[in-house]
């Protein structure tokens, strides 16, 4: 079940990657994700009242839920999809955001008492390396600004720290109360943002629909909960590390759409990339010093 979980994952998430694309040619980021967050309330409404969620129990557990959800869809959403919005390339901005699984091993070694094997350490690694072959040739650094790198490493800790707060501070939390909290809250922040800083202007158009649609139904929904529901279940550094796989997934539909054969380039980084994430999945963690994460 984990591994079904864990490909589903990485299949809608890298195809979140091209819908989003599109998306945004339609409407500036924040007004595009505000849409999409509005849009995943009312889908979720009809859901919520026949099946009605847990709700939180307490402020505490509905404040965790909150800064869970404004890590993860309110900063790390709306500051990549700024990035994109102010020039970054996506190749860029995908091998940024892609140093997630790195990133939580360091935090996960230094503060969480997790003690990863070499050969977990060499599959981060590895892993990363195999990204930079992937989108090597999507990679510009002309178009790269102080303000769109700024805005992609907020994406970085932004993700890294949801996914680490969610797996801390509400592991246990009913996925249909906090989808309908965690949207409501970004969409409370990204709403009053997107008015004052881009006048919500909208392109409306069947593929901005069909994008949105599919951004919260797969995306932000399905995939955000089978990512907590594998934070639950597995180590956080070898979770973190199929977040190496989106962008992958993401370069070889877009060569698939457009009829496009991958380079040797391409296919090395692929291969290398699997291998890190392999790696870092199946080498045995040595014993760490708590068993919360």
């Amino acid at each position: 079940m984990n591994a079904l979980l864990a490909w589903y994952f990485v299949a809608v998430w890298g195809s979140g990657y091209v819908a989003t694309k599109i998306g945004l040619q339609y409407a500036p980021p924040f007004t595009f994700l505000t849409l999409r967050f509005c849009f995943g309330l009312l889908c979720l409404a009809p859901i919520v009242a026949l099946w009605p969620p847990t709700w939180p129990r307490g402020r505490a557990e509905l404040g965790h839920i909150v800064v869970a959800g404004l890590l993860m869809h309110a900063v790390q959403l709306g500051a990549s999809h700024y990035a994109q919005y102010l020039g970054m390339s996506a190749g860029v901005t995908a091998l940024i955001i892609s140093s997630q699984p790195l990133l939580t091993a360091i935090i996960a070694s230094r503060w969480m008492h997790a003690r990863l094997a070499p050969g977990q350490w060499a599959g981060v690694f590895i892993g990363l390396a195999g990204v930079v072959l992937v989108v090597w040739h999507k990679i510009d650094v002309r178009e790269v600004t102080a303000g769109s790198l700024a805005a992609t490493i907020i994406a970085l800790l932004g993700v890294t720290a949801a996914t680490l707060y969610q797996r801390a501070f509400a592991p246990q939390t009913d996925l249909k109360a906090a989808a309908v909290i965690q949207f409501a809250a970004s969409a409370a922040v990204l709403g009053p943002l997107a008015l004052a800083v881009e006048g919500f202007t909208v392109r409306w158009s069947w593929e901005l629909v069909a994008a949105i649609a599919f951004l919260v139904i797969f995306a932000s929904f399905l995939a955000v909960s089978a990512l907590h529901i594998l934070m639950r279940h597995g180590e956080a550094t070898r979770v973190a590390s199929m977040m190496y796989l989106p962008p992958i997934f993401a370069v070889v539909l877009e060569l698939a759409l457009f009829g496009l054969l991958p380079s040797a380039l391409t296919l090395a980084g692929i291969a290398v990339t699997c291998i890190g994430v392999a790696m870092t999945v199946w080498t045995k963690p040595w014993k760490s010093r708590t068993s919360s994460f």
